[in-house]
């Protein structure tokens, strides 16, 4: 159902408790916490900036990492609210807790367009824990709940989900009602064709995805390790490369729905091979490309998609009216293995008839890698949010919202 947003409901003089995703990563320099990536804070920003022309009184809440519910300043989101009032351009008043007396007094104590940051949440157990009293501190701070935090709505936690029965008006973010619109709306019925593009590990993290998308998806493009599964499943040698052995009966299995439902499912022709990776270190022997067809021999592992390959995929994205992709074409971090998973970014980001979202994840990177980020449509701020709901799931944060 669609969900109410921030442009639905009334917001002068009330305190709005806004979930954000400020999961941003931090480094520690000259004994400073430094953000080193700002894209989270930056997506947020509309938002904010909304509430505030509109008069509320605006109260963020995120979490920042693993502290596993004990304080750690060294996941403090304190550096947050400096450069998010460095790039607001006013100030933002930072509470040491999410949730106490001192929190509420400073949350009553805004005027109409200010902004408060809350501290970690995560500093308290009972935030991922959904524990209904932690809900209810929350819900104390607010006349309206807001959640922005597209990225942890498959969790049902105090900040996600708790809190949103507790306030009478719980509705969408900007960012989060983006989300919903192009990885929803606009893939239930996609302009076609409409070409899958899907990389990454697992064929087991991806499994309902491509169960999902068979039933919508023209094309669906394989790359990333996940290729090797179906390959073991064709009966083909993929030397010692990534796979998963004990999965060839779903690839089987997926191979057979997509030719009964005529989607053309396509697997790499050819592999960028080598003998040697060394991840950690970002460096591999020397490798060499496969011919088309040809079975990766022992001793080697595939760890990117080759030319033949490469046209074969640009082909159909070309030709597309809706592209999704979700996860890299092989290990695009070292260099020598990122050709294939740049030239899909690019050969996407060409297709200017089209309308492409990249759905979270490593994805995100190989785009913004490649220099083509803002050449497509929609970027999610989702990983496994976006993976979830792609699948089908119900995610809690959203199902707490108030529906339109």
């Amino acid at each position: 159902m669609p969900k109410k947003s921030i442009k639905d409901i009334e917001l002068k003089n009330k305190r709005a408790l806004v979930r954000v995703d400020f999961n941003v990563p931090l480094d520690e320099r000259d004994g400073k916490m430094v953000i080193t990536d700002e894209t989270r804070i930056k997506e947020t920003l509309p938002t904010i900036k909304y509430l505030v022309e509109k008069g509320a009184k605006v109260i963020l809440c995120s979490h920042l990492g693993r502290p596993k519910g004990k304080v750690d300043p060294k996941q403090s989101l304190a550096p947050v609210a400096v450069r998010l009032g460095e790039m607001l351009n006013m100030k933002v008043v930072f509470a040491k807790d999410c949730v106490g007396a001192e929190v509420e007094a400073q949350a009553n104590a805004l005027a109409a367009g200010e902004i408060l940051l809350l501290e970690n949440l995560r500093f308290h157990a009972e935030e991922e824990k959904n524990a209904p009293a932690f809900a209810a501190q929350l819900a104390k701070l607010a006349d309206v709940y807001v959640n922005d935090a597209f990225g942890s709505a498959h969790r049902a936690h105090a900040s996600t989900e708790g809190v949103a029965h507790l306030v009478k008006a719980a509705v969408s973010g900007l960012l989060m009602e983006k989300e919903l619109l192009f990885l929803g709306e606009e893939l239930k019925n996609p302009a076609r064709p409409f070409v899958v593009i899907l990389g990454g590990a697992k064929v087991s993290d991806k499994i309902t995805v491509i169960d999902s998308l068979l039933e919508k998806a023209n094309t669906i493009l394989i790359g990333g390790a996940m290729a090797y599964t179906f390959s073991l499943a064709l009966g083909k040698k993929v030397g010692k490369s990534l796979s998963e052995p004990d999965k060839v009966d779903i690839a089987k299995s997926a191979l057979e729905k997509a030719k009964a439902k005529g989607v053309k499912f396509l697997l790499p022709l050819d592999n960028f091979i080598t003998e040697q990776l060394d991840f950690a270190g970002r460096k591999i022997s020397p490798g060499k490309f496969t011919k088309v067809g040809e079975d990766i021999p022992d001793g080697w592992e595939g760890v990117d998609i080759g030319p033949e390959t490469i046209a074969a995929y640009s082909k159909e994205i070309a030709a597309a009216k809706t592209i999704l992709w979700n996860g890299p074409m092989g290990v695009f971090e070292i260099k020598e293995c990122a050709k294939g998973t740049f030239a899909i970014a690019e050969t996407i980001a060409k297709n200017t008839s089209s309308k492409s979202i990249i759905g979270g994840g490593d994805s995100v990177k190989a785009v913004k890698k490649a220099g083509v980020a803002d050449k497509v449509t929609f970027i999610s701020t989702g990983g496994g949010a976006s993976l979830e709901f792609l699948e089908g799931k119900v995610l809690p944060g959203v199902a707490a919202l108030n529906e339109v």
